[in-house]
C-alpha cells in the first residue's frame, strides 16, 4: 500500500473533495483521482461516493480515514527516528500573516528548510484567521491577542502595536485623549475587532466603529496616511511613516497592552515534531526581540 495514496485519501477526506485536496497537496486533480482509484482497487472497497455535485466519504471511508491518518503519522515518526541528526521529513503546512509574514517569518521558514532538506514546507500568507483543522494546516503563526478557542498556543516572542493617525485627520477632527473618546472618531479596522488600552492598572476594551475596513495591514496603513481615520497598526508597518511625519502617534498616555507572537496548532495529545522544531526556531529568532510589529489587535 503506497504511503502517498494514503496521504492523498486523508487529504480528500479532510478537505471535503478532490479539488480542495489537490490544492492542499499542490498536485493536479487527475493525480489525486488516480491515487484514490488505485487505493480503492487495492482495498476492494469504495472510499468516496462520487456525484455530479462532488464527492463525499463513504461509511467505509470514514472508518479507514482514521487508520490511514495514524499510519501516515507513524511512518513519518519512524522515518524521522532513523534519519541522521534528527532529520525531519514529510510536509509542513503553515498559515502566516500576509502583512509582514514574508518579511519577518519567511526567513525563519527558509532556514528550517535549509536545515531539513527532506522536509517540504508549504506556507499560506493571509491576514484572515484560517480554520486549521478544516483547511488542513499543521500550525499557524498569529500575532496580537489570541481569541478564545480550542487551539493550543505557544508564545514565541513579544510584539508592540501603536495607535496612529495623519496630521490632516488630527487637524480636522482632533485627537482622542482617552479610550472613550474613540467613539467620536473613524476607526480603520480589519473587521469587528476590539481595541485594548492600558489605563493605570487596568486594561480598557473598546469596540470602535468606522466606514473603512480591510483584511490587510498595509491597506490600513494607506488609509491612515490618506487621513481616513485612526488605526491600530503594527509598529514595523508604520515606523517609516512616523519618522517622516506622515503619521503621528495618538493617545500615547493609554498605550495598547503587550501582546505576542504565537504558534497555534490543532489540539492533540501528541504534538507534531515538525511544529515543535519550528516553534523552537521561532523562539531563537524572536524571544529576545524587545519590539516586534503587532497585528491590528485581533
Amino acid at each position: 500500500m503506497d504511503i502517498e495514496e494514503l496521504r492523498t485519501f486523508v487529504e480528500v477526506a479532510d478537505a471535503g473533495g478532490v479539488s480542495p485536496a489537490a490544492r492542499r497537496l499542490g498536485v493536479s486533480k487527475s493525480i489525486v483521482s488516480r491515487r484514490l482509484a488505485r487505493l480503492e482497487t487495492e482495498l476492494g472497497v469504495q472510499l468516496l461516493a462520487r456525484t455530479t455535485r462532488g464527492s463525499g466519504v463513504t461509511e467505509a471511508g470514514t472508518v479507514f480515514r482514521d487508520h490511514a491518518a495514524r499510519a501516515c503519522a507513524e511512518i513519518d515518526q519512524a522515518r524521522e527516528t532513523i534519519l541522521p541528526g534528527g532529520e525531519l521529513c514529510g510536509r509542513l503546512r503553515i498559515a502566516a500573516p500576509h502583512s509582514f509574514g514574508p518579511s519577518h517569518f519567511a526567513p525563519v521558514f527558509a532556514e528550517m528548510a535549509r536545515r531539513h532538506p527532506q522536509l517540504h514546507i508549504h506556507t499560506h500568507y493571509s491576514d484572515r484567521h484560517v480554520d486549521l483543522v478544516a483547511e488542513g494546516f499543521d500550525c499557524a503563526i498569529r500575532v496580537g491577542y489570541l481569541e478564545d478557542s480550542n487551539l493550543l498556543a505557544r508564545c514565541v516572542g513579544p510584539i508592540r502595536g501603536v495607535l496612529v493617525a495623519s496630521p490632516a485627520y488630527i487637524e480636522a477632527h482632533g485627537a482622542p485623549g482617552t479610550p472613550e473618546d474613540l467613539a467620536g472618531h473613524q476607526a480603520l479596522m480589519q473587521g469587528t475587532e476590539a481595541w485594548r488600552f492600558v489605563d493605570g492598572e487596568r486594561v480598557v476594551t473598546v469596540h470602535p466603529q468606522g466606514r473603512f475596513k480591510a483584511d490587510n495591514g498595509l491597506a490600513l496603513v494607506a488609509a491612515a496616511v490618506a487621513g481616513l481615520g485612526i488605526a491600530w497598526l503594527p509598529d514595523s508597518l508604520v515606523r517609516e511613516h512616523l519618522a517622516s511625519g506622515a503619521l503621528v502617534p495618538v493617545m500615547t498616555c493609554h498605550p495598547p497592552p503587550s501582546a505576542g507572537i504565537y504558534v497555534v496548532r490543532p489540539p492533540s495529545p501528541h504534538p507534531v515534531r515538525k511544529v515543535s522544531v519550528l516553534t523552537d526556531l521561532l523562539l531563537e529568532c524572536f524571544a529576545e526581540v524587545p519590539e516586534l510589529a503587532a497585528a491590528s489587535g485581533r
